[in-house]
């Protein structure tokens, strides 16, 4: 029955769940994290920029695999927190960025989604049997968070060293996601994600302008008329609703054979309903799903240099390790 109580307490104003999310998002910094890129080839003729940085010792044998939120990168503050974190503790890290998240436009029509597995399978197999490390850990953040479950989930090609994953913000649940970001409450997230999403739709329109044009790129005033425009039919679903319905991790959660944390805070604005899978955590021997009241979205700030979801992920893995 891994459901964890847990230890987390907020204080103050960020109890406060949009203060938390944002505070968390925009102000906070990571100093230190000295990163170098290997851009990977993929078998579709894409790429996928890697950001690693290195743990101090000499031969380390544990590298953890860091996966961002919706239109985030290697360089977020939540990306850094974690691999300095784990870099101070032994760890190498392997930072992904998913296509076209680099900071340079991926080169194909299609791009990432919530429920793409097949670059992480191609990445976590690459980092297995190119650099040798005994232990691989998977880390997973919002988007990157149901990505990892779903592919934990379909246990299909996991290499034997994938030893345990933590997951922090996760909508397992993609339409209740979806319908809880379009509350008027959550109007800066919305805004913020869509604004981010048409400057890519239009940045691709010059290169493929038989799938994107400037009449759809005006009707696009949502993120579900996103989904159904652009991420639906550059990624072989119908349409949005087919896309939530496949690409949501929950119902991946009771296949799910490694030990795996899901860090959910309680008043996240991003998430409801099935994006707290508590009766599939009560019957799993695999899955420790942990909601504090407090953290907002990926927000779990402590006064002190990392966040209670960045030590809690360590501790998880190091258990693991024992």
């Amino acid at each position: 029955m891994p459901l964890v109580q847990s230890l987390f307490t907020a204080n103050g104003i960020f109890k406060n769940r949009h203060f938390a999310t944002i505070y968390s998002a925009k102000i906070r910094r990571v100093n230190g994290v000295v990163q170098e890129r290997e851009r990977v080839e993929l078998p579709d003729g894409d790429f996928i920029d890697i950001d690693w940085s290195f743990s101090l010792s000499r031969k380390p044998t544990k590298v953890a695999l860091l996966f961002h939120g919706l239109e985030g990168n290697a360089q977020r503050s939540y990306m850094l927190g974690m691999a300095k974190l784990l870099n101070q503790n032994g760890y190498d890290v392997a930072a992904v960025n998913f296509r076209g998240c680099s900071g340079e436009q991926n080169r194909l029509y299609r791009s990432y989604h919530s429920g793409d597995t097949d670059d992480i399978r191609y990445v976590v197999n690459k980092v297995n049997t190119t650099n040798k490390y005994q232990k691989l850990f998977l880390y997973g953040v919002s988007l990157g968070g149901n990505a990892v479950l779903k592919y934990l989930g379909e246990k299909k090609d996991i290499p034997k060293s994938v030893a345990a994953a933590a997951t922090i913000g996760v909508p397992t649940d993609l339409k209740a996601s979806l319908e809880q970001l379009a509350k008027r409450e959550n109007w800066v997230y919305r805004t913020s994600f869509l604004f981010d999403l048409r400057r890519k739709y239009r940045k691709k329109m010059p290169n493929f302008p038989e799938w994107l044009s400037w009449e759809r790129y005006r009707e696009i005033r949502s993120l579900k008329t996103f989904d159904d425009f652009y991420t639906a039919p550059a990624h072989g679903f119908k349409d949005a609703l087919d896309y939530y319905a496949q690409a949501s991790s929950f119902q991946y959660l009771p296949e799910i054979e490694i030990p795996t944390l899901l860090l959910n805070a309680q008043n996240d604005s991003f998430l409801h309903g099935d994006c707290y899978p508590y009766a599939f955590a009560k019957a799993s021997k695999y899955l420790f799903l942990e909601t504090p009241e407090h953290g907002g979205h990926v927000g779990f700030y402590q006064p002190r240099e990392f966040y209670f979801s960045e030590q809690r992920s360590l501790e998880f893995f190091e258990k693991i390790l024992a």
